[in-house]
């Protein structure tokens, strides 16, 4: 079964020491939550086959220096990171990234992608709370393609739009928009952020009822464009 963990957030220009750290913290936390998940790991490159990659902070910061010496690299986009790991037999990781950037329009994002065998006891939430602590986003979510493409179909959700799925992640900002009695289970995180346990796999359709809701209390607003802040 495929499980995607994501977190998005805007502006939050950053050096490449500091993004290095964070790279390596959740890399450090994959391998504590699912250790099956990722013995080995390879960078993907946008030209070229993909190669060997040591989970450390010298290749880390070594991959973001040479990302940021392209041509076509840019301060305002930010740098851009994708790993893959391979594990047990029916697990995969991939991890992908594009942070410490000032975009104007583009999020920036943090993204895993989990592959397990259909049987498997994944911490989904665990998972999204890494990503939560670790780069601080402004929303985030557990979700997998029945649940992207209900949201999209049923609720009208755009690419891009903030977002929850079976567990969702919010800024301090928008937790204080969701409603006292949304049916979730809402934990509060370090800074003020907070995690929502809204639906099991397969029921798609709480996670748009809940969705729904978080959109009209404006818990889900998009942040303004041109954007000028990493959270709401």
């Amino acid at each position: 079964m495929l499980r995607v963990v994501r977190g998005f957030w805007g502006p939050r220009p950053e050096a490449v020491e500091a993004v290095a750290d964070r790279w390596l913290r959740t890399l450090d936390g994959i391998a504590e939550l699912v250790p099956q998940a990722a013995d080995v790991w390879s960078q993907v490159h946008g030209n070229g086959p993909a190669t060997a990659f040591t989970a450390d902070r010298d290749a880390l910061l070594g991959a973001l220096r040479t990302a940021q010496s392209a041509t076509d690299w840019s301060d305002l986009t930010g740098t851009g990171l994708r790993l893959v790991g391979t594990g047990a037999a029916g697990w995969q990781a991939e991890v992908s990234g594009l942070a410490g950037g000032a975009p104007e329009f583009l999020l920036q994002s943090l993204a895993i992608i989990l592959h397990a065998p259909d049987e498997a006891v994944v911490p989904e939430e665990a998972l999204l709370t890494l990503l939560a602590r670790v780069w601080e986003p402004d929303f985030g979510d557990v979700s997998d393609d029945d649940v992207l493409d209900a949201l999209e179909d049923d609720a009208g959700h755009s690419v891009g739009d903030p977002v929850v799925g079976r567990t969702g992640y919010l800024s301090p900002a928008r937790a204080a928009l969701v409603p006292d009695d949304l049916e979730t289970v809402r934990e509060p995180l370090p800074g003020g952020g907070e995690l929502l346990s809204i639906a099991a796999p397969g029921d798609s359709a709480t996670v748009v009822r809940v969705y729904e809701r978080l959109r009209e209390a404006g818990a889900l607003a998009p942040l303004p464009r041109p954007m000028d802040r990493a959270v709401l």
